[in-house]
């Protein structure tokens, strides 16, 4: 069964901030996406949905991503710009 993703107003500004800094970082570099998802060892589909922030990484691909994109992880975060989601207090 396919799995459906979150419509783009629930998903997390850091997954779609991220995904869109990847895919950025990839074209300036030239990568197809399905080359770049070989490079990294991460399925085509499965990097298809980190860069439109459907997927939440695990700390190794998000590392595996980062390394082949010949960047260390301080400055790809550093050119990362997301809106911070607003945390609410809950009444008990």
């Amino acid at each position: 069964m396919a799995r459906i993703p979150p419509p783009l107003e629930e998903r997390h500004p850091a997954l779609t901030a991220f995904g869109e800094a990847v895919r950025r970082q990839r074209k300036a570099l030239g990568y197809s996406q399905e080359a770049f998802a070989d490079a990294c060892e991460i399925d085509r589909s499965y990097m298809g949905g980190v860069e439109r922030g459907e997927r939440n990484l695990a700390m190794i691909n998000i590392m595996r991503i980062i390394e082949t994109l010949g960047m260390r992880p301080a400055d790809f975060f550093q050119g990362m710009d997301y809106p911070k989601k607003k945390r609410t207090k809950t009444t008990q």
